[in-house]
């Protein structure tokens, strides 16, 4: 008998709680009544504020969230060290003009990240749309030694059925073509300026890329129309190889303890606002659903590791040393299944991650959560994508699980930006997320067999390119398959 059901049975008569409760059931009334996750992460946010990879922002979150799952008594609980390569903003400025009077109007701006650590450039101005490569294959000279002015999403007129790439995806390309710099312009009304990557691969890229706000960015490329206009890029950044650390805690499991169901978010954020959206939502939803198995002492067959990632902003690099580490251990394939929570919430159903043979599985488990809070809508969902914490092991062919979330669409404009804050953020619908989300991973954990298997290296390149992520992978140099 678990320690759960004794002490419920110890305090039958004064608590009303029921020794043989169904654990699906015990997890709904924990997280009801005792969820940590949406007070943790207020704290988070007021006393540490950023949770920049490499910084002593950073490195405060990391051991905030090693004493929480300490004080939530795990034993086994550690540091996952590794090296990467930083980057932090200096300054930068922006200055637009006539062609023939050289640039003249400042404009709002702000770096992307892996940017040169200075950089000084003056040159003429090219509308490359959304910057994708049939907008460069019209003219492939149309951008050599010029800036290209790339829109971040996808412009009204584009046709229907367009695949968007990647801020870094875009910036890969500009450089292809001979680009001197490049200037996305945001898709959030408002001024609301964008930061993040630039970078395909994490290192400093040669060229300066920046953001500016919709209402500006759409401003001069009316202007562009009328008129050639120039472009001067000044900026300085600050790189430097530091160290950053995942922090993993382990529920074994009681069956198959050698088998491995990973759940993770990235508890790193960008510096511009405290990431409470991207991803404090996601990292403290995880370590709540940690909180939870461990109040309740539950022990599902398999083994469960409750990861925060580090670096994931600036590259997938915790996650990526993970998987590197598995790799020469001889233990990748003990890792069964990858459950990524990143910017995730109020889930209405979870997402089989494009394998259809796990499709039933997740729905009668599905059936079984709505059964206890008839709210959980069970929607089925069957994608797959790139550019977060789950994409090292995607590309190991381990089967990848998401939440279909139900979020308000209104906090998305705050993406990478200055106004990624707690007030965002929605106590219930962070509840909702720990709930339904451990539900759904004690079933996938206890369950007799799992939905789906680790694809081979032949299949995978098949199922990768099945699913429209051949062309990003190349772009993004980790397609591994050759031509």
């Amino acid at each position: 008998m678990t320690f759960y059901r004794l002490l419920c049975a110890s305090v039958l008569i004064l608590s009303g709680c029921d020794p043989k409760e169904d654990p699906i059931a015990a997890i709904n009334r924990e997280v009801q009544k005792n969820s940590e996750a949406y007070k943790t992460l207020k704290q988070a946010t007021e006393t540490i504020g950023h949770r920049l990879s490499g910084s002593e922002n950073g490195k405060r979150a990391e051991e905030f969230v090693f004493s929480l799952f300490k004080s939530y008594g795990f034993d086994e609980v550690a540091y996952q060290p590794f090296d990467m390569v930083t980057w932090s903003r200096g300054e930068v400025s922006l200055k637009v003009g006539l062609a023939d009077r050289g640039p003249a109007q400042q404009l709002k701006v702000v770096s992307l990240a892996h940017t040169p650590e200075a950089i000084e450039v003056s040159a003429s101005l090219v509308d490359l749309g959304n910057g994708l490569s049939d907008d460069y294959n019209r003219d492939t000279g149309i951008v050599k030694d010029k800036i290209a002015v790339v829109y971040l999403g996808l412009l009204p007129s584009t046709p229907e059925g367009t695949q968007n790439l990647h801020r870094s995806e875009k910036t890969a390309l500009a450089m292809k073509y001979g680009a001197k710099g490049i200037i996305f312009i945001n898709q959030v009304d408002g001024g609301v300026l964008l930061t993040g990557t630039a970078s395909v691969t994490g290192d400093l890229i040669d060229i300066p890329a920046v953001c500016v706000g919709k209402e500006d960015g759409l401003a001069l490329r009316l202007k562009m129309e009328k008129q050639p206009h120039r472009a001067h890029i000044k900026m300085t950044n600050k790189s430097e190889k530091l160290q950053a650390r995942n922090i993993i805690a382990t529920v074994p499991g009681s069956e198959q303890p050698e088998e491995i169901i990973i759940i993770g978010g990235h508890l790193d954020s960008w510096d511009l606002a405290t990431g409470a959206i991207d991803n404090g939502i996601g990292s403290f939803a995880v370590i709540d659903m940690a909180r939870t198995f461990k109040a309740l002492d539950l022990k599902p067959k398999r083994t469960i590791e409750f990861v925060l990632f580090m670096g994931e902003e600036q590259g997938l690099f915790g996650s990526t040393h993970m998987v590197n580490s598995l790799k020469q251990n001889n233990t990748l394939d003990q890792v069964k299944y990858m459950v990524n929570v990143d910017m995730a919430g109020n889930p209405i159903g979870f997402n089989a991650g494009a394998r259809p043979e796990a499709s039933s599985f997740f729905q009668l488990a599905g059936e079984r959560i709505k059964k206890v809070d008839s709210s959980f809508e069970n929607q089925a969902s069957h994608r797959v994508g790139l550019h977060s914490d789950h994409q090292p092991f995607l590309l190991e062919g381990i089967p990848i699980m998401s939440l279909t979330s139900n979020l308000d669409r209104s906090i998305y404009g705050c993406y990478h930006s200055d106004c990624d804050d707690f007030e965002l953020v929605n106590q219930q619908h962070l509840n909702n997320t720990v709930r339904f989300t451990s539900m759904m991973l004690y079933q996938l954990a206890d369950a007799e067999s799992l939905p789906a298997e680790r694809l081979s290296s032949g299949r995978n390149r098949d199922f990768l390119i099945a699913n429209n992520l051949k062309d990003k992978l190349v772009i993004g140099g980790d397609w591994r398959w050759g031509e």
